[in-house]
């Protein structure tokens, strides 16, 4: 294989984000096909990255520096058409939640190696049910985008604290904060879209599964709509005894920001304390802050994309798996019954062993 043929289905904010990363900026892939309820933004953004006769090669323009464009993309309407497609070698799933499910049987049943950008699916028990059918094929598929993973800053604090350097880790303080959200962004999208992230966060870090969550909610901003529930503050237990928190507020007005600070023995180590070259001068502090994700992760999901490629090559998955996906999609339901209760929430978690044997 020269190239790995890539499909995208879902091409709104994030989709559209990859399949510019695909053709821009990764190697040994090329952007086969683009599918999308909104048929005509697909059209759009496949004739914008459509190879242009004046602008040679992709592959030649990927290796001399200058615009790359990608052979001429096709539009299909159906994205299970899309995933069953002969010149479809992978797939990347940037499509809502809701159909996720659905389309990540599909890439199993047609032995496509996928990349599902969170949630795995909308609830436990259907992603357990991905987790098994995957474990029948006797191959992993499927990779979760949990970017955090890749992004330089989380990983070189993963190392650290995997170093025994400072100690056992005790705790972890997580902020995530977006400087706005859509008026239809509700509470229970709060945990299962934007808390989802510290909850993988706190299980790749600590190297454990979270047994209990509590979610409080403050008093909400008064710049959202009535009944919604902005910020929340949850707290995360975890079966080694250890603790994490995570403040999460989509309506910050500010900008994007997301900090971590793990707690050991011996010290304490912090990232995301800012974007680009942090100043004291003149009795101030300060620096920039990034309009939104795609600035503040822009280098993770670079690395997340690359990675998953060459991994798909290989034959492999190089990143959160289909269990991970599950493992956070039943810390996200307890979630949701602690955000309607305000009390702790058992996570209901099958046994890993007995389902991957």
């Amino acid at each position: 294989m020269t190239e790995l043929r890539v499909g995208i289905v879902g091409v709104g904010v994030m989709g559209a984000d990859h399949a510019e990363r695909i053709v821009r900026k990764t190697a040994g892939a090329r952007l086969a096909a683009v599918s999308d309820a909104d048929t005509g933004r697909a059209e759009a953004l496949a004739g914008r990255l459509s190879e242009r006769s004046t602008a040679g090669s992709a592959s030649t323009a990927r290796h001399s520096g200058g615009t790359a464009y990608a052979e001429t993309v096709r539009v299909v309407e159906d994205p299970m058409e899309l995933i069953a497609a002969d010149d479809v070698d992978a797939v990347i799933l940037a499509s809502p939640g809701f159909a996720h499910a659905d389309q990540l049987f599909a890439c199993l049943e047609h032995g496509k190696p996928v990349l599902c950008e969170k949630p795995l699916t909308m609830d436990a028990a259907s992603a357990l049910r991905v987790v098994e059918a995957e474990h029948k094929l006797g191959r992993q598929l499927i990779q979760v985008g949990f970017m955090r993973r890749f992004d330089p800053e989380y990983a070189a604090l993963k190392q650290l604290l995997d170093s025994g350097d400072l100690g056992r880790t005790l705790l972890l303080h997580n902020v995530h904060r977006n400087k706005s959200a859509s008026p239809t962004f509700r509470s229970e999208m709060i945990v299962r879209d934007s808390m989802v992230h510290e909850v993988d966060v706190a299980r790749w870090l600590f190297g454990e599964e979270i047994t209990r969550i509590t979610v409080h909610t403050p008093t909400p901003t008064s710049l959202v709509a009535d009944g919604v529930l902005d910020p929340q503050l949850a707290v995360f237990e975890l079966a080694n005894g250890a603790l994490a928190d995570v403040e999460v507020f989509v309506n910050f007005q500010v900008g994007y920001e997301v900090r971590c600070e793990a707690v050991a023995e011996r010290g304490s180590a912090t990232i995301g304390l800012g974007s680009g070259v942090f100043t004291r001068a003149g009795q101030q502090w300060g620096g920039t802050m990034p309009a939104d994700f795609r600035v503040r992760f822009e280098q993770a999901y670079d690395i997340e994309v690359q990675r998953w490629v060459d991994a798909t090559v290989r034959g492999e998955i190089d990143g959160p798996s289909a269990w991970d996906g599950y493992a956070a999609a039943a810390v996200c339901e307890a979630g949701l019954e602690s955000l309607g209760t305000g009390k702790p929430v058992d996570v209901a978690l099958a046994d890993r062993g007995e389902v991957l044997g």
